[in-house]
C-alpha cells in the first residue's frame, strides 16, 4: 500500500505540471456530464414522474452511478487503457517486475481529470439528498455508501473484462463501452424503466441494478427487506468472474513484439 501511495503521489505531481491543462480537462469532464443532468431536468419539465420516480429520486440514482463510474475511472484507468499497454510493450516490462500484474496495471495510470465528474456527482447528491424527502437514518446512510463503493467495484470489474478481451484481440472491443460508459448513461434513470428483460440482465448478468435500482428502493422506503439494502454487496461478487477471465487471458498472452 505504501508503494501504491507513492505511485499515487507521482501521478498527481506529473499531471499537475501543467495546471491549466489539468483544470481545463477536469472542468471539461464536469461539463460533459452536466448535459446529461440538463436532459433529465427537461424530461421532468414535461412529465411529473417516470415509472413512479420523481426528479430528486432519479437524481440520487444517477449521482450514485456517475460517482461509482468516476471512482473506477480514476483508480482503474490502467485497465481502461490496457490495449495501449499491450501495443507499446509496457505490459511486457510489467511482467518481469517483482509485483503482481494487477497491482502494476493499476499503478501504471491514475487519471485525476475524472475528478470533474466526481465533483459534479457529489454536487447532485448535495442537492438531491435533502430534496428527496428521505429520512436519513443510519441504515439509509450505510446503504448510500454501499451503493457508491460497491458500484465502483462493479465498474472496475467491467474494465478488467475489457482488458482481458485485449489479450485475444490486442485492440480494445468497443462493444464493452455499452456496458461501461453506456451503463453510466442508462443510469440517469432507474434501470427498471428500460423493461423487465433489461432489468433482469442488469441484475443477473451485469449487476449494475444491484447497486443502483434495488438499494434505491430501500432508500425510498418502497422496500424494507435487508436484501435490498445489501444488494450492492452481492454485486461485488462480479469481480470474481472478471478476475478469473483476466487470469485466463493472461495465460494465453503472446507478446506483440513492440
Amino acid at each position: 500500500m505504501q508503494l501504491y501511495l507513492k505511485f499515487f503521489a507521482m501521478h498527481i505531481k506529473s499531471q499537475m505540471q501543467y495546471k491549466t491543462s489539468f483544470f481545463m480537462s477536469a472542468f471539461g469532464q464536469l461539463l460533459f456530464t452536466f448535459s446529461t443532468v440538463v436532459g433529465v431536468y427537461f424530461m421532468f419539465l414535461r412529465f411529473d414522474e417516470v415509472e413512479g420516480f420523481i426528479f430528486e429520486e432519479v437524481l440520487i440514482g444517477f449521482a450514485v452511478v456517475s460517482m461509482a463510474m468516476s471512482i473506477a475511472e480514476i483508480l482503474g484507468r490502467g485497465f481502461d487503457a490496457f490495449p495501449r499497454l499491450l501495443g507499446n510493450g509496457q505490459f511486457d516490462r510489467a511482467l518481469v517486475r517483482p509485483r503482481g500484474i494487477i497491482y502494476l496495471v493499476l499503478a501504471s495510470q491514475i487519471d485525476f481529470t475524472r475528478l470533474g465528474r466526481l465533483l459534479q456527482a457529489a454536487l447532485i447528491l448535495v442537492y438531491a439528498i435533502p430534496a428527496s424527502g428521505i429520512i436519513w437514518a443510519p441504515d439509509k446512510i450505510l446503504t448510500l455508501i454501499l451503493m457508491i463503493i460497491c458500484g465502483s467495484i462493479v465498474f472496475f470489474a467491467l474494465f478488467m473484462i475489457y482488458a482481458a478481451f485485449s489479450f485475444f484481440t490486442i485492440e480494445g472491443l468497443e462493444f464493452m463501452n455499452i456496458l461501461t460508459h453506456g451503463g453510466r448513461e442508462f443510469g440517469r434513470y432507474p434501470y427498471s424503466i428500460y423493461g423487465r428483460g433489461i432489468l433482469r440482465f442488469l441484475t443477473f448478468v451485469i449487476p449494475l441494478a444491484l447497486f443502483q435500482y434495488y438499494p434505491l428502493l430501500y432508500l425510498l422506503g418502497r422496500e424494507s427487506s435487508l436484501l435490498y439494502m445489501f444488494a450492492p454487496v452481492l454485486g461485488t461478487l462480479f469481480i470474481l468472474p472478471a478476475y478469473v477471465f483476466f487470469r485466463f487471458g493472461l495465460s494465453r498472452y503472446k507478446s506483440t513484439g513492440s
